[in-house]
């Protein structure tokens, strides 16, 4: 079996999901050349929990976990299963890596792993889990635990990092406002390293990237980006999708290892 591929996705706002652009678009093409998927585990800053989770429960409901959106949104289902046994082996992979694991057999999918999936595979026919974010996460033990994942890609396991490249919901403006100029110098710094996998400078970003703490006042949305990363293999480059920039200050670079462009 191929190796699978590894993505890290800018999921927008939650309106994302009925506002199609040129990143569903590439989404929707991506997965139609997806082969010899078992099952799509995603991180999202979306479930972060005390202690790292893993989410067992064999039909996930759909989490509608947002307010003030338009009242389609709340009628959305996205009813892929779960996979019970690559969840008990992801356990097991984080228990070797040195990593305290919960099982979760209750919770159901949220709109960090909803809302891209719905374009990247629509027919929700391949399982679906998720894994949490220690609340106590950053970006050392984020690629860490990237690397703890990385074997389920030999087992056909998707992994999916599901996050926004800058995040600063302090500033966001309508929809199409002009970007602020500190995005692009963050998304630009952000690019070089992960380009470089210079990991000593990820590690650091918030030291070292321009802007980075105005970008990201807090870092949850990036982090899966790093957990990505550290799922992907040293040789392999991913292809960088230059999303557009919404709201003033929403960046929707995308990262996708394992694909060909």
């Amino acid at each position: 079996m191929k190796k699978a591929p590894v993505f890290f996705i800018s999921h927008g706002a939650p309106s994302f999901a009925i506002e199609p652009d040129a990143l569903s678009e590439y989404l929707q093409k991506l997965g139609q050349s997806l082969k010899d998927i078992r099952a799509v585990l995603v991180i999202s800053p979306h479930w972060q929990t005390s202690v790292l989770s893993v989410m067992t429960t064999p039909e996930p409901p759909t989490i509608h976990d947002f307010s003030g959106f338009q009242e389609i949104l709340y009628t959305l289902q996205y009813p892929a299963k779960g996979h019970v046994e690559l969840a008990e082996k992801t356990m097991q992979c984080l228990l070797d890596a040195g990593w305290g694991v919960h099982a979760d057999h209750l919770r159901g999918l949220d709109h960090g792993a909803w809302v891209p999936l719905l374009y990247l595979l629509p027919e929700a026919k391949i399982p679906v889990f998720q894994v949490s974010m220690p609340r106590d996460l950053t970006a050392k033990s984020a690629i860490a635990l990237g690397q703890a994942l990385a074997p389920l890609r030999e087992q056909g396991v998707l992994i999916i990092g599901s996050g926004g490249l800058t995040h600063n919901l302090y500033e966001i403006s309508p929809k199409e406002t002009a970007p602020a100029g500190y995005v692009k110098l963050f998304a630009d710094w952000m690019r070089s390293a992960v380009l470089s996998r210079d990991i000593q400078k990820l590690e650091n970003y918030r030291q070292l990237a321009p802007h980075a703490e105005r970008a990201h006042p807090t870092d949850e949305h990036l982090l899966p980006l790093m957990v990505a990363l550290g799922a992907s293999a040293n040789d392999e480059a991913p292809f960088v999708f230059d999303g557009p920039i919404y709201f003033g200050m929403l960046s929707m670079e995308s990262y996708f290892w394992g694909v060909s462009d």
